[in-house]
């Protein structure tokens, strides 16, 4: 949060200045510390070492809508999660800091996050979020 409180004073000063030449580089250097504070709030809320299974309810049956099965699912987002090149997210979850236990085998940390998965947590947000 730091970085994207840093950035906000800078933007403030930018405006005091009326001086707008950096203001591109200042939003993408916002976005992405903002960016990170929230995914990362929500990557360690949706884990859990009882964590794992698979969903039900109406969350359940809209990833069977949309993806066709659970299977297919987590078959894709795995896939998406391990292509991705050099940091970055694969929502559902994505976490960087894999790399000091599974160094470039990012497969198998993917995997493994299937197992820690908090349901009970993914399903408050996707309740949350189809009420609004």
């Amino acid at each position: 949060m730091k970085g994207a409180n840093d950035t906000l004073d800078r933007l403030a000063e930018t405006r005091e200045k009326g001086d707008f030449s950096g203001l591109v580089g200042l939003e993408k250097t916002f976005a992405f510390n903002l960016s990170g504070h929230v995914l990362h709030t929500i990557f360690w809320e949706n884990l859990s070492p009882e964590g794992g299974d698979r969903p039900d309810g109406e969350l359940a049956a809209a990833i069977d809508e949309h993806f066709g099965s659970f299977d297919a699912f987590s078959k894709q987002l795995s896939s998406a999660t391990a292509t991705v090149q050099g940091s970055g997210w694969g929502v559902l979850a994505w976490e960087h800091a894999y790399y000091l236990q599974y160094r470039n085998v990012r497969p198998d940390y993917v995997r493994k996050l299937w197992s820690l998965v908090s349901w009970a947590d993914v399903t408050r947000r996707f309740t949350e979020v189809r009420g609004k």
